[in-house]
């Protein structure tokens, strides 16, 4: 079964130096509908002004994964990291016990657009760590970005979680396989694409409970986040 999330469906704030759109309920956008998909909290597409962003302030018992579309993302945090992540790179902080850090648009001239991802971690109270890589696309096919194991490079969750990118040209398509016990969730962050059959452009999600697989035919060039999580 596919239920579709349209883009225009979602949460949106406008504060004017952050123009912000909620897959699920978050801050002053409440829906008991939409208060996740399994172990993922938070899908957050943000476009920050230049030179603006998001002061100090904490998280804890939180695995945190951004991945910046376009433009340069600055990051500080208590635990000593400070870096600039670019598009294509993912980053991921998991929280733990408590950490404070910043998120800033590090540039002066140019937006930035990115996708800030919550996912509920599987322990509670470990201890923070940083992590940030840059990882190739797969012209037409699947990098894998986040996993518990840390493979293919990617960087490492504190949950049996994976997320995927998937790039791909027009009427190119890819296969991604689903084992038992397992679903998942699209996000499309631009192009035009069918998954299992339903149509989604940029912004819009799709839950996939049931499946055997995830598949998708793109009509235009496409990039897509494709998350594997437990049922």
């Amino acid at each position: 079964m596919i239920t579709l999330r349209p883009s225009s469906a979602r949460g949106h704030a406008n504060h004017g130096w952050l123009d912000s759109h909620h897959t699920f309920s978050f801050s002053s956008y409440q829906d008991p509908r939409h208060m996740g998909f399994g172990a993922l909290r938070v899908i957050n597409e943000d476009r920050v002004m230049p030179g603006m962003g998001f002061g100090t302030h904490p998280h804890r018992d939180m695995e945190i994964v951004s991945y910046v579309v376009k433009g340069q993302l600055g990051h500080r945090d208590s635990m000593g990291n400070g870096s600039v992540i670019l598009p294509g790179e993912v980053q991921l902080m998991s929280a733990g016990t408590g950490v404070t850090h910043s998120e800033m648009n590090s540039s002066k001239t140019e937006g930035v657009h990115f996708l800030q991802i919550w996912v509920i971690p599987a322990k509670a109270s470990t201890t923070p760590r940083y992590d940030q890589r840059a990882i190739p696309k797969v012209e037409n096919g699947f990098s894998l970005l986040v996993s518990p194991d840390g493979a293919d490079g990617s960087v490492t969750i504190g949950q049996d979680a994976r997320i995927w990118r998937l790039n791909l040209s027009p009427a190119h398509d890819a296969r991604l396989p689903l084992a038992a016990g397992r679903k998942s969730w699209v996000q499309v962050i631009h192009g035009e694409v069918t998954v299992n059959g339903e149509a989604l452009s940029a912004g819009d999600g799709a839950a996939l409970t049931n499946e055997q697989a995830v598949e998708v035919v793109a009509s235009q060039d496409s990039e897509l986040l494709v998350f594997d999580l437990k049922a």
